[in-house]
C-alpha cells in the first residue's frame, strides 16, 4: 500500500525550503501552504478514507482527577472525510484496555460506535436511528480540519500566517490560523513540506480551553498522496490516541446528507414530580434531579455543557419561583457529569463534589476560553466549593439530603450518590443505567451495578426507587434482578 518517497524530489523540496525566509508573513505562509498542498497532493484531494488501529483514551473519564484518561483498545478506526462538504464519518470498534475509569464502554467485550458531522450539525447512528450529537460538532469539526490535509486546506482558507520554531531540534515552518469560535491551530511543516505536528487549542466545558498535540510521521505515498503511517494525540495534557494506518483510499465516495430529525432536534427538558418538591428534569442522555427547600433549591448533576444547562436551569426555576438554585451536587468528576458546573457557578451556586475533586475543579474553572466565552466567564463569578467526604447532610428542617461515598467503585474513586431518606429515593449515575422495561438481566452481572448494591447494603440505605442520571425511574427490586442478586429480607 505504502511507497517511499522519491529522494531527488526530497532534496529539491529542501532546498526550496530553505530559500524561504524566515521573517516570512502571510504572503510566505501562503506560499509554504502552496507547496505543502504540492508534496502531499491536497490540493486535489477531495475526499479520503483511512484505517487505522492502535490505542486509544477516553478524554475527561479519569478514575481520579488530574490522572491520564483510561486506556483503551482501538481494534479498528475507520475516519471517511469529505473536505468539500466539511462533512466525517467515524467508525470505532473498541475495548477497554483497562478497569478503572469512565467512557460509557462495557467492561467487558468490545462496542462500535458509528459517529457524523456535516457542517453545523453532528449525530451518531445507532441502528437506522440517527441521534442528535450537537454538542459533538465542534470537536467533530476541529478533528477533521487537523488532519494532515485538512489543516493545510483550512489554513489556506483562514488566511494563516507564518513563524519559525524549533522542535526537537528541528526548524519548522510554522503556520497559525484561527477559526473562530471553534479552534485554533498552528500546523507545524517539514523541509519535504509534510506537517509533521499540529498544535491546536478546542473550548472545553470543564477546563474552559484544552491544548490537542497531534504528531504525524512515517509519511508514505499511496499513489502520490502522502499519508502518514503512524499518528499520536494528547489532549487536556494526556495522550488520547496511538494509531498504526493500516489502509488509505484517496477520493472515495463520501455523501453525508444530515437527517431530517437531526437537523429538527433540540435542547428539551420536562420535568416529572417524584414527590413533593422533587422533580426528575430529564431529557436527552442526562437527567438532574431539582429539590425544593425552604428558600433555595438543591439540583443533582449539572451535565454536559452550556447548552445542556440553559433549560435545564429556566425549568428549575419556574418549578419554585422565585428560589435560587443555591447548592449543586455533582456525582463525580468525569467530563460528561460535570460540564455544566461552570453554569451552575454562573448562577451562584455553591457546587457540592467530593473533597478530592475540589482542588482540580477550582483550578479548572479559574480558566477561561480565548475562543468562546462560556456563562461562568461572562458572569464575571468565581466557582464556590463545599467539599463532601464519605458522607455529607444538608437540611433546612423541610428536607434532609445525604450524600454518600460510593466506596470500591471502578467507575470513579471520588463518586457520590444521594439518598432522601423521607421519599426513599436513591439518586445515581452511572453506577447502574436500567435496561429496557422487561429486558433480560446480562448474562455477567455489571461490576458497577453490583459495588452500588454493595454500598447499599453497607449504608444500610432503606430506599424504594432509583433515580438514574441515565434512564428512567425504577424500583430498587430491578437493580437487583439486573445484578441476579437477592434483595434484603425487610
Amino acid at each position: 500500500m505504502f511507497g517511499n518517497a522519491s529522494p531527488t524530489r526530497r532534496a529539491l523540496a529542501a532546498v526550496a525550503f530553505a530559500l524561504i525566509s524566515p521573517t516570512a508573513g502571510a504572503q510566505e505562509a501562503a506560499g509554504v501552504l502552496r507547496r505543502s498542498a504540492a508534496a502531499m497532493s491536497a490540493a486535489d484531494l477531495k475526499s479520503i478514507r483511512y484505517t487505522a488501529e492502535g490505542a486509544g483514551y477516553s478524554f475527561g473519564q479519569a478514575f481520579k482527577p488530574g490522572l491520564a484518561w483510561p486506556k483503551i483498545t482501538v481494534h479498528s478506526q475507520v475516519r471517511t472525510i469529505n473536505y468539500d462538504t466539511a462533512s466525517m464519518r467515524h467508525e470505532i470498534t473498541l475495548s477497554r484496555a483497562e478497569p478503572l475509569g469512565g467512557g460509557g464502554y462495557p467492561l467487558a467485550g468490545t462496542q462500535r460506535s458509528d459517529q457524523l458531522v456535516s457542517g453545523t450539525h453532528a449525530w451518531n447512528q445507532i441502528g437506522p436511528a440517527p441521534i442528535s450529537a450537537a454538542r459533538s460538532v465542534g470537536d467533530r469539526t476541529h478533528q477533521l480540519w487537523i488532519t494532515p490535509h485538512g489543516v493545510v486546506k483550512a489554513a489556506m482558507k483562514n488566511g494563516a500566517t507564518l513563524r519559525w520554531r524549533t522542535v526537537a531540534g528541528k526548524s519548522l515552518a510554522a503556520v497559525s490560523f484561527t477559526e473562530p469560535g471553534l479552534y485554533a491551530a498552528t500546523a507545524f511543516i517539514n523541509d519535504d513540506y509534510l506537517v509533521e505536528r499540529v498544535e491546536s487549542r478546542v473550548p472545553d466545558a470543564v477546563l474552559g480551553e484544552i491544548e490537542v498535540v497531534t504528531r504525524y510521521s512515517e509519511y508514505r505515498d499511496v499513489g502520490g498522496l502522502k499519508f502518514p503511517a503512524r499518528i499520536e494525540q494528547s489532549a487536556g495534557g494526556h495522550p488520547v490516541l496511538e494509531l498504526t494506518v493500516k489502509e488509505v483510499q484517496p477520493n472515495v465516495p463520501a455523501d453525508f446528507p444530515v437527517p431530517d430529525l437531526v437537523r429538527a432536534a433540540t435542547e428539551r427538558v420536562s420535568a416529572e414530580k417524584l414527590a413533593d418538591g422533587v422533580w426528575f428534569i430529564v431529557g436527552g442522555t442526562h437527567h438532574s434531579v431539582a429539590l425544593e427547600m425552604k428558600d433555595h433549591i438543591v439540583r443533582v448533576e449539572a451535565p454536559l455543557d452550556d447548552t445542556r444547562m440553559a433549560p435545564v436551569i429556566e425549568q428549575v426555576k419556574q418549578l419554585a419561583p422565585g428560589k435560587p438554585i443555591a447548592y449543586v451536587i455533582n456525582t463525580h468528576n468525569h467530563f460528561d457529569h460535570s460540564g455544566g458546573l461552570r453554569a451552575a457557578a454562573a448562577e451562584g451556586a455553591t457546587i457540592i463534589t467530593h473533597a478530592d475533586n475540589v482542588p482540580y475543579f477550582e483550578r479548572a474553572f479559574a480558566a477561561h476560553s480565548k475562543l468562546k466565552a462560556d456563562r461562568l466567564t461572562m458572569s464575571g463569578r468565581k466557582a464556590k466549593f463545599k467539599a463532601a467526604g464519605d458522607k455529607l447532610v444538608h437540611g433546612d428542617g423541610i428536607r434532609t439530603i445525604e450524600i454518600h461515598r460510593v466506596a470500591n467503585s471502578v467507575h470513579a474513586d471520588t463518586f457520590l450518590m444521594v439518598v432522601l431518606p423521607k421519599e426513599r429515593l436513591l439518586i445515581e449515575a452511572d453506577a447502574y443505567t436500567p435496561g429496557a422495561p422487561n429486558a433480560p438481566p446480562p448474562e455477567v452481572p455489571n461490576a458497577n451495578n453490583v459495588n452500588l448494591i454493595e454500598n447499599i447494603e453497607r449504608l444500610k440505605l432503606d430506599v424504594d426507587r432509583i433515580v438514574p442520571i441515565h434512564g428512567r425511574v425504577v424500583p430498587l427490586t430491578e437493580l437487583y434482578t439486573t445484578a441476579k442478586a437477592r434483595p434484603p429480607a425487610r
